[in-house]
């Protein structure tokens, strides 16, 4: 069996779960064998919904000890989960939740570890498998070979595009003894409104050529005609013009969207390697010999506050065409 750790954060689903269970479908497929998904704790809605996906089975661990993460906690209920469920693959989504518990479950279940892969390269008439990884900041893609009995991968957001194929599946309640935490969450605060970074398909960015925090107006209202994510280089969040969960770059949040929009951003290697994974990458600088350009697929060489203002207008007139 391949199984789905589905994340599930206050208790909502979110994309990367649709994403990790596509995937984990077509991996079934391959393999020859069922997917099944796994949440943990409370869920908004059906979680029945995963069968959609590609789910043919749904389980559900409820406990008062699974409403915050405990990465202890979780790894104790997951690895039991998965030899109950005699699980060959565990998937997990490569956020900063299935980092935490990565590591810790191919310790407990003696699995094979491969994290942020974006595809897989091919199945072994031996059992083995073959995923693909981005390497090097994403300048190139190395393939790695599973072949332990239990394998556990983690999968980069974006990398599949969720496909419902199927229809929602009863929901099965797991008996499973949740330990003690050694951890109490006290509080915990959350960033509300847009897309999360990490799962963001459309982000527009924006760095020092902005001048000023005042004049981000135009920034967000280019993002709101795209229904994008807002975000920005490091000196904007270390000079406090945005917040730090913002930041996107080696030293912040590594993001890879369908279309990334760099705005007033030279490209310097370490804004780059967090976002070269990017699908498309636009890039609006005044500066002809900006080394951003190099890694762009479309660019503009202009007055960004001339730029901007005449590309949401354009997006607008567009949308309102449709």
């Amino acid at each position: 069996m391949v199984l789905v750790y589905a994340e599930s954060p206050r208790g909502q689903i979110r994309k990367a779960a649709f994403e990790a269970v596509s995937f984990g479908r077509k991996l079934a497929e391959q393999l020859q064998m069922p997917c099944a998904a796994i949440v943990l704790g409370s869920v908004q809605g059906d979680a029945g919904e995963l069968g959609r996906y590609g789910a043919s089975r749904v389980f559900q661990v409820v406990h008062e000890g699974l409403h915050s993460l405990d990465s202890q906690v979780f790894t104790a209920v997951l690895a039991e989960a998965a030899q109950r469920l005699e699980a060959s693959v565990l998937v997990l989504s490569h956020t900063s939740t299935g980092k935490t518990l990565a590591g810790r479950l191919a310790v407990r279940l003696k699995a094979g570890l491969v994290s942020g892969i974006n595809g897989i390269a091919s199945v072994g008439n031996d059992g083995s498998l073959q995923v693909l990884k981005p390497v090097f900041s994403g300048k190139a893609t190395a393939e790695y070979s599973i072949s332990s009995p239990v394998k556990v991968i983690s999968l980069m957001g974006n990398a599949v595009r969720p496909e419902a194929s199927g229809q929602p599946v009863p929901v099965e309640k797991l008996e499973i003894a949740v330990p003690a935490a050694r951890v109490r969450v006290r509080e915990v605060r959350t960033i509300e409104g847009r897309v999360p970074l990490p799962e963001a398909e459309i982000v527009v960015s924006a760095g020092r050529g902005m001048k000023d925090p005042s004049n981000w107006g135009i920034i967000e209202e280019l993002a709101n005609a795209l229904g994008a994510t807002t975000a920005c280089s490091r000196p904007v969040a270390d000079s406090h013009w945005r917040p730090h969960h913002e930041h996107v770059g080696q030293t912040g949040i590594s993001i890879r969207p369908n279309l990334y929009i760099a705005v007033g951003i030279s490209g310097a290697i370490q804004h780059l390697a967090g976002v070269n994974n990017s699908k498309v990458i636009v890039v609006i600088n005044k500066d002809p010999e900006a080394p951003f350009f190099k890694a762009a697929d479309y660019g503009v060489v202009g007055d960004l506050f001339e730029v901007v203002p005449r590309l949401t207008e354009a997006v607008r007139r567009f949308k309102a065409a449709q």
